[in-house]
Parts: structure tokens; C-alpha cells; sequence
């Protein structure tokens, strides 16, 4: 079992590495999710908004007002823009992650497979040495038999 000390270090620091990608993989995809929500939130707020205004100025408004309306949702566009920009690096990133995790959970399956070959390497040799064991028994037990025969 000494023999295997290595792997199963190596094994469990290869864990590690797997689980800080899946965490840093987990935070960028509900960081990519937060900013979509907040741009879906704006992108409906100005819908609202432009909507209760076209209600409203069918009635008649003054010029002032319009004025107003009008910088209100350039301000909303562009915090709108903003927000897209946001959602373009979020998913960058979050597709960065995404190889990371899979570089490092690929790492942990190739130690695991080298370790599995260890583990039947001594197993095939363990068997066989308890099978010249047993053979060896049998020829001392035949050989007790025939010379006290």
C-alpha cells in the first residue's frame, strides 16, 4: 500500500484543484445570472416606463415634460448599454471557467485511472504470490506424505 502513498497525494491535490474550479466556476455563472437579471430588470423597467409616458402624453403633455421623458430614457438606455457590457464579460468569464474546470477534473480522472492500474498491478501480484504459497504447501504436504509413506 506504500507504494500508492504518491497517487493518493497526488489524488488528493488534484480534489482540490477540481473543487476551487467548480467554486470559481459556481461564482461566475451566478454572477453572469445576477447581471442578466438586473439588465432583464432594466430592459422591463424602461418598457414600463416608455409605455405609462405614450399613456400619458396621448392626453396632451407639456414640452417640459417630453424633455424630461426623453433624457430619463437615455439615461435608462444607456445604463441598459452598460448592462450589456457587463453581461458580455460576465459570460467571457464564465466560459473561461468552464475549461479550467474540465482541464483540472481530467487531471483528477487520469490519476484516478493510474491509481486503479496500481491497485490490479498488486492485486495481480498478490495473487500469484498466494497461488506459489498454496502450490508450495501442497508440494511440502505431498512430500511429508510420500516420505512418510
Amino acid at each position: 500500500m506504500a507504494k500508492h502513498f504518491p497517487i493518493k497525494t497526488l489524488i488528493g491535490l488534484a480534489q482540490d484543484d477540481v473543487d476551487a474550479a467548480a467554486q470559481r466556476l459556481g461564482r461566475a455563472q451566478r454572477e453572469r445570472n445576477d447581471v442578466a437579471a438586473q439588465l432583464d430588470a432594466l430592459v422591463q423597467y424602461r418598457d414600463e416606463y416608455h409605455a405609462r409616458f405614450t399613456e400619458s402624453a396621448q392626453s396632451g403633455m407639456p414640452a417640459g415634460n417630453m424633455r424630461n421623458f426623453q433624457a430619463f430614457i437615455d439615461t435608462l438606455d444607456s445604463a441598459i448599454e452598460q448592462q450589456r457590457n457587463l453581461l458580455v464579460n460576465a459570460n467571457a468569464r464564465l466560459e473561461a471557467a468552464k475549461p479550467e474546470w474540465q482541464r483540472q477534473k481530467q487531471k483528477l480522472g487520469s490519476y484516478e485511472v493510474l491509481q486503479a492500474r496500481g491497485e490490479a498491478a498488486e492485486a495481480k501480484v498478490t495473487a500469484r504470490r498466494e497461488q506459489r504459497d498454496a502450490d508450495e504447501f501442497a508440494a511440502r504436504v505431498l512430500r511429508m506424505r510420500a516420505e512418510g509413506a
